[in-house]
Protein backbone atom coordinates (compact mmCIF):
# COMPACT_ATOMS: atom_id res chain seq x y z
CA UNK A 1 0.00 0.00 0.00
CA UNK A 2 1.53 3.25 -1.08
CA UNK A 3 1.35 6.46 0.91
CA UNK A 4 -1.19 9.21 0.21
CA UNK A 5 -0.11 12.85 0.46
CA UNK A 6 -3.54 14.19 1.43
CA UNK A 7 -6.08 11.66 2.60
CA UNK A 8 -9.64 12.16 1.36
CA UNK A 9 -11.82 11.25 4.34
CA UNK A 10 -15.48 11.00 5.25
CA UNK A 11 -17.59 10.30 8.30
CA UNK A 12 -20.54 7.92 8.37
CA UNK A 13 -22.73 8.87 11.29
CA UNK A 14 -22.49 12.45 12.57
CA UNK A 15 -24.24 12.25 15.90
CA UNK A 16 -22.66 13.30 19.19
CA UNK A 17 -19.37 11.51 18.51
CA UNK A 18 -19.32 11.61 14.72
CA UNK A 19 -19.49 15.39 14.55
CA UNK A 20 -16.20 15.51 16.44
CA UNK A 21 -14.61 13.19 13.88
CA UNK A 22 -15.75 15.63 11.19
CA UNK A 23 -14.42 18.62 13.14
CA UNK A 24 -10.98 17.10 13.62
CA UNK A 25 -10.62 15.88 10.04
CA UNK A 26 -11.51 19.43 8.95
CA UNK A 27 -8.72 20.79 11.19
CA UNK A 28 -5.96 18.46 9.96
CA UNK A 29 -3.65 19.61 7.19
CA UNK A 30 -3.16 15.99 6.15
CA UNK A 31 -6.84 15.30 5.40
CA UNK A 32 -9.58 16.68 3.18
CA UNK A 33 -13.09 16.18 4.54
CA UNK A 34 -14.92 15.14 1.38
CA UNK A 35 -18.32 14.59 2.91
CA UNK A 36 -20.50 13.18 5.67
CA UNK A 37 -23.36 10.69 5.63
CA UNK A 38 -26.15 10.11 8.13
CA UNK A 39 -29.59 8.53 8.09
CA UNK A 40 -30.83 11.90 9.38
CA UNK A 41 -30.52 14.01 6.23
CA UNK A 42 -31.07 17.29 8.09
CA UNK A 43 -28.33 16.43 10.54
CA UNK A 44 -25.92 15.54 7.71
CA UNK A 45 -26.66 18.86 5.98
CA UNK A 46 -26.17 20.83 9.18
CA UNK A 47 -22.78 19.22 9.89
CA UNK A 48 -21.69 19.51 6.26
CA UNK A 49 -22.49 23.24 6.26
CA UNK A 50 -20.57 23.73 9.50
CA UNK A 51 -17.40 22.19 8.04
CA UNK A 52 -17.78 23.37 4.43
CA UNK A 53 -18.25 19.89 2.99
CA UNK A 54 -21.08 17.90 1.40
CA UNK A 55 -23.87 15.73 2.74
CA UNK A 56 -23.73 12.50 0.75
CA UNK A 57 -25.34 9.11 0.62
CA UNK A 58 -23.32 6.37 2.25
CA UNK A 59 -22.56 4.65 -1.06
CA UNK A 60 -21.52 7.91 -2.75
CA UNK A 61 -19.27 8.78 0.18
CA UNK A 62 -17.59 5.37 0.12
CA UNK A 63 -16.87 5.81 -3.60
CA UNK A 64 -15.32 9.26 -3.01
CA UNK A 65 -12.87 8.72 -0.12
CA UNK A 66 -9.60 7.04 0.77
CA UNK A 67 -10.56 6.56 4.41
CA UNK A 68 -13.66 6.78 6.57
CA UNK A 69 -14.77 6.87 10.19
CA UNK A 70 -17.76 4.66 10.99
CA UNK A 71 -19.47 6.32 13.95
CA UNK A 72 -22.88 4.65 14.15
CA UNK A 73 -24.63 2.47 16.76
CA UNK A 74 -22.84 -0.83 17.37
CA UNK A 75 -25.53 -2.92 15.70
CA UNK A 76 -24.63 -1.29 12.36
CA UNK A 77 -20.83 -1.56 12.62
CA UNK A 78 -20.43 -4.91 10.85
CA UNK A 79 -22.68 -4.11 7.88
CA UNK A 80 -21.14 -0.71 7.17
CA UNK A 81 -17.54 -1.78 7.82
CA UNK A 82 -17.98 -4.71 5.47
CA UNK A 83 -19.09 -2.31 2.72
CA UNK A 84 -16.23 0.14 3.26
CA UNK A 85 -13.56 -2.56 3.49
CA UNK A 86 -14.90 -4.37 0.44
CA UNK A 87 -14.58 -1.07 -1.46
CA UNK A 88 -10.92 -0.81 -0.45
CA UNK A 89 -11.52 2.15 1.87
CA UNK A 90 -9.37 2.39 5.01
CA UNK A 91 -11.74 2.19 7.94
CA UNK A 92 -11.85 3.36 11.52
CA UNK A 93 -14.74 1.73 13.40
CA UNK A 94 -15.76 3.22 16.72
CA UNK A 95 -15.67 0.91 19.70
CA UNK A 96 -16.93 -1.67 20.35
CA UNK A 97 -15.65 -3.25 17.14
CA UNK A 98 -18.61 -5.59 16.57
CA UNK A 99 -21.21 -7.44 18.58
CA UNK A 100 -20.49 -10.90 17.18
CA UNK A 101 -16.86 -12.06 17.48
CA UNK A 102 -17.24 -14.37 14.48
CA UNK A 103 -18.25 -11.41 12.31
CA UNK A 104 -15.21 -9.55 13.65
CA UNK A 105 -12.94 -12.35 12.47
CA UNK A 106 -14.54 -12.18 9.02
CA UNK A 107 -13.94 -8.43 8.82
CA UNK A 108 -10.30 -8.84 9.85
CA UNK A 109 -9.77 -11.43 7.12
CA UNK A 110 -11.46 -9.18 4.57
CA UNK A 111 -9.29 -6.20 5.57
CA UNK A 112 -6.17 -8.35 5.19
CA UNK A 113 -7.35 -9.54 1.79
CA UNK A 114 -8.14 -6.01 0.58
CA UNK A 115 -4.96 -4.49 2.10
CA UNK A 116 -7.04 -2.04 4.10
CA UNK A 117 -6.08 -0.34 7.35
CA UNK A 118 -8.71 -1.30 9.91
CA UNK A 119 -8.50 0.52 13.23
CA UNK A 120 -10.93 0.44 16.14
CA UNK A 121 -11.70 3.56 18.16
CA UNK A 122 -10.62 2.58 21.65
CA UNK A 123 -10.09 6.23 22.52
CA UNK A 124 -8.64 5.69 26.00
CA UNK A 125 -5.52 4.19 24.42
CA UNK A 126 -4.89 7.70 23.13
CA UNK A 127 -5.50 9.48 26.41
CA UNK A 128 -2.11 11.07 27.17
CA UNK A 129 -2.37 9.97 30.81
CA UNK A 130 -2.80 6.34 29.74
CA UNK A 131 0.12 6.65 27.33
CA UNK A 132 2.25 7.90 30.24
CA UNK A 133 1.15 4.99 32.43
CA UNK A 134 2.00 2.49 29.68
CA UNK A 135 5.56 3.82 29.75
CA UNK A 136 5.75 3.91 33.56
CA UNK A 137 4.48 0.36 34.04
CA UNK A 138 6.91 -1.22 31.60
CA UNK A 139 9.41 -1.55 34.44
CA UNK A 140 6.87 -2.32 37.17
CA UNK A 141 6.22 -5.74 38.68
CA UNK A 142 2.44 -5.43 38.59
CA UNK A 143 0.28 -6.81 41.37
CA UNK A 144 -3.15 -5.41 40.57
CA UNK A 145 -5.05 -3.17 38.17
CA UNK A 146 -8.42 -1.64 39.00
CA UNK A 147 -10.66 0.73 37.08
CA UNK A 148 -13.92 2.54 37.74
CA UNK A 149 -16.04 3.99 34.94
CA UNK A 150 -19.15 5.43 36.53
CA UNK A 151 -21.84 7.89 35.55
CA UNK A 152 -25.54 8.63 35.16
CA UNK A 153 -27.77 7.38 32.32
CA UNK A 154 -27.11 9.03 28.95
CA UNK A 155 -29.49 10.27 26.28
CA UNK A 156 -28.24 8.28 23.30
CA UNK A 157 -28.49 4.84 21.74
CA UNK A 158 -29.08 2.55 24.71
CA UNK A 159 -28.91 -0.89 23.15
CA UNK A 160 -25.47 -1.59 24.62
CA UNK A 161 -25.30 -2.42 28.31
CA UNK A 162 -22.48 -1.04 30.46
CA UNK A 163 -20.12 -3.92 29.71
CA UNK A 164 -20.02 -3.21 25.98
CA UNK A 165 -20.57 0.54 26.23
CA UNK A 166 -18.31 1.46 29.17
CA UNK A 167 -16.35 -1.44 30.64
CA UNK A 168 -14.94 -2.44 27.26
CA UNK A 169 -12.63 0.60 27.43
CA UNK A 170 -11.07 -0.75 30.61
CA UNK A 171 -11.06 -4.35 29.37
CA UNK A 172 -8.87 -3.15 26.50
CA UNK A 173 -6.56 -1.16 28.82
CA UNK A 174 -6.27 -4.06 31.29
CA UNK A 175 -5.42 -6.62 28.60
CA UNK A 176 -2.86 -4.21 27.14
CA UNK A 177 -1.21 -3.47 30.49
CA UNK A 178 -0.92 -7.07 31.69
CA UNK A 179 1.41 -9.17 29.58
CA UNK A 180 -0.12 -12.53 30.41
CA UNK A 181 -3.06 -14.75 29.54
CA UNK A 182 -6.28 -14.51 31.52
CA UNK A 183 -6.64 -17.51 33.80
CA UNK A 184 -10.17 -16.86 35.05
CA UNK A 185 -12.93 -14.24 35.08
CA UNK A 186 -15.87 -13.79 37.42
CA UNK A 187 -18.50 -11.09 37.19
CA UNK A 188 -21.72 -9.85 38.72
CA UNK A 189 -24.17 -7.16 37.71
CA UNK A 190 -27.76 -6.00 37.53
CA UNK A 191 -30.27 -7.64 35.24
CA UNK A 192 -31.02 -4.36 33.47
CA UNK A 193 -27.43 -4.09 32.21
CA UNK A 194 -26.76 -0.77 33.95
CA UNK A 195 -24.14 -1.96 36.47
CA UNK A 196 -21.43 -4.59 36.31
CA UNK A 197 -18.19 -5.54 37.99
CA UNK A 198 -15.64 -8.12 36.85
CA UNK A 199 -12.63 -9.73 38.52
CA UNK A 200 -9.73 -11.12 36.48
CA UNK A 201 -6.96 -13.50 37.47
CA UNK A 202 -3.96 -13.65 35.12
CA UNK A 203 -1.50 -16.50 34.76
CA UNK A 204 1.34 -14.31 36.04
CA UNK A 205 -0.51 -13.65 39.30
CA UNK A 206 -1.81 -10.15 38.51
CA UNK A 207 -5.42 -9.48 39.48
CA UNK A 208 -7.77 -6.99 37.86
CA UNK A 209 -11.05 -5.44 38.97
CA UNK A 210 -13.25 -3.44 36.63
CA UNK A 211 -16.49 -1.65 37.54
CA UNK A 212 -18.87 0.10 35.15
CA UNK A 213 -22.09 1.86 36.06
CA UNK A 214 -24.89 3.92 34.55
CA UNK A 215 -26.58 4.48 37.91
CA UNK A 216 -24.07 6.80 39.59
CA UNK A 217 -24.91 10.49 39.71
CA UNK A 218 -21.24 11.38 40.15
CA UNK A 219 -19.09 10.69 37.10
CA UNK A 220 -15.73 8.97 37.59
CA UNK A 221 -13.11 7.57 35.23
CA UNK A 222 -10.15 6.25 37.21
CA UNK A 223 -7.39 3.66 36.89
CA UNK A 224 -5.12 2.36 39.67
CA UNK A 225 -2.05 0.23 38.94
CA UNK A 226 -0.33 -1.28 41.96
CA UNK A 227 3.11 -2.81 42.40
CA UNK A 228 5.18 -3.52 45.53
CA UNK A 229 5.81 -0.20 47.28
CA UNK A 230 4.25 1.77 44.41
CA UNK A 231 0.80 2.87 43.28
CA UNK A 232 0.00 4.72 40.04
CA UNK A 233 -3.29 6.61 39.93
CA UNK A 234 -4.86 7.95 36.74
CA UNK A 235 -7.78 10.32 36.33
CA UNK A 236 -9.01 10.09 32.75
CA UNK A 237 -11.01 13.32 32.94
CA UNK A 238 -8.19 15.68 33.90
CA UNK A 239 -5.48 13.51 32.26
CA UNK A 240 -3.46 13.40 35.47
CA UNK A 241 -1.06 10.77 36.80
CA UNK A 242 0.09 10.44 40.41
CA UNK A 243 2.74 7.99 41.57
CA UNK A 244 2.81 7.11 45.26
CA UNK A 245 6.07 5.54 46.42
CA UNK A 246 7.48 4.41 49.70
CA UNK A 247 10.69 6.30 50.37
CA UNK A 248 13.77 4.60 51.78
CA UNK A 249 13.49 4.30 55.56
CA UNK A 250 15.82 6.36 57.68
CA UNK A 251 16.99 6.46 61.27
CA UNK A 252 17.46 9.84 62.92
CA UNK A 253 19.15 10.48 66.25
CA UNK A 254 17.02 12.06 68.96
CA UNK A 255 17.68 12.94 72.57
CA UNK A 256 18.79 9.72 74.11
CA UNK A 257 17.82 7.45 71.19
CA UNK A 258 17.09 6.87 67.51
CA UNK A 259 13.80 7.49 65.67
CA UNK A 260 12.77 5.32 62.72
CA UNK A 261 11.14 7.21 59.86
CA UNK A 262 9.28 5.61 56.98
CA UNK A 263 7.87 8.21 54.59
CA UNK A 264 5.83 8.10 51.43
CA UNK A 265 6.28 10.46 48.52
CA UNK A 266 3.92 11.42 45.71
CA UNK A 267 5.18 12.29 42.24
CA UNK A 268 3.24 14.11 39.53
CA UNK A 269 4.86 13.21 36.21
CA UNK A 270 4.35 15.62 33.34
CA UNK A 271 1.56 14.65 30.95
CA UNK A 272 1.41 16.42 27.59
CA UNK A 273 -2.37 16.84 27.61
CA UNK A 274 -4.10 16.66 24.24
CA UNK A 275 -7.56 15.78 22.99
CA UNK A 276 -7.59 11.95 22.86
CA UNK A 277 -9.81 11.81 19.77
CA UNK A 278 -7.41 14.06 17.90
CA UNK A 279 -4.55 11.70 18.82
CA UNK A 280 -6.63 8.71 17.71
CA UNK A 281 -7.50 10.14 14.29
CA UNK A 282 -3.94 11.37 13.80
CA UNK A 283 -2.70 7.81 14.39
CA UNK A 284 -5.27 6.46 11.93
CA UNK A 285 -4.28 8.90 9.19
CA UNK A 286 -0.59 8.14 9.81
CA UNK A 287 -1.26 4.40 9.45
CA UNK A 288 -3.11 5.05 6.19
CA UNK A 289 -0.35 7.27 4.83
CA UNK A 290 2.51 4.98 5.84
CA UNK A 291 0.82 1.65 5.25
CA UNK A 292 1.56 0.59 8.82
CA UNK A 293 -0.38 -1.38 11.41
CA UNK A 294 -2.80 0.81 13.37
CA UNK A 295 -2.12 1.51 17.02
CA UNK A 296 -5.30 -0.30 18.05
CA UNK A 297 -5.51 -3.34 15.82
CA UNK A 298 -8.81 -5.09 15.08
CA UNK A 299 -7.42 -8.26 16.66
CA UNK A 300 -6.89 -6.40 19.94
CA UNK A 301 -10.38 -4.93 19.69
CA UNK A 302 -11.80 -8.37 18.98
CA UNK A 303 -10.05 -9.69 22.10
CA UNK A 304 -11.89 -7.04 24.13
CA UNK A 305 -15.23 -8.00 22.56
CA UNK A 306 -14.64 -11.68 23.32
CA UNK A 307 -13.87 -10.83 26.94
CA UNK A 308 -17.02 -8.68 27.12
CA UNK A 309 -19.00 -11.74 26.02
CA UNK A 310 -17.34 -13.82 28.74
CA UNK A 311 -18.32 -11.21 31.33
CA UNK A 312 -21.86 -11.07 29.98
CA UNK A 313 -22.12 -14.82 30.35
CA UNK A 314 -20.88 -14.56 33.93
CA UNK A 315 -23.46 -11.90 34.75
CA UNK A 316 -26.06 -14.03 33.04
CA UNK A 317 -28.49 -11.29 32.09
CA UNK A 318 -28.02 -11.29 28.31
CA UNK A 319 -27.04 -7.63 28.39
CA UNK A 320 -23.74 -6.50 26.95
Amino acid sequence: MSGIDTVDVGVIGVGTMGINHARIYDEFNSTRLVGVADTDAARASEVADRYDTRPMSQSALVDAVDAVSVVVPTRHHARIARETIQAGVHTLVEKPFVRDPEVGRELIALADERDVVLQVGHIERFNPAVSAVMDITEEMDLVSVSANRLGPPVDRDGNDGVVMDLMIHDIDILLTLVDAAVESVSATGTDDGRYGTAQFAFENGVVGTLTASRVNQKRARTLDVAAPEQLVEVDYFDQSVRIHRQADPSYEPTNGGVTYRNERVTEHPFVDTREPLKCELEAFVTAVNNGTEPRVTPREALRAVEMAHTIRDQIGNGQL
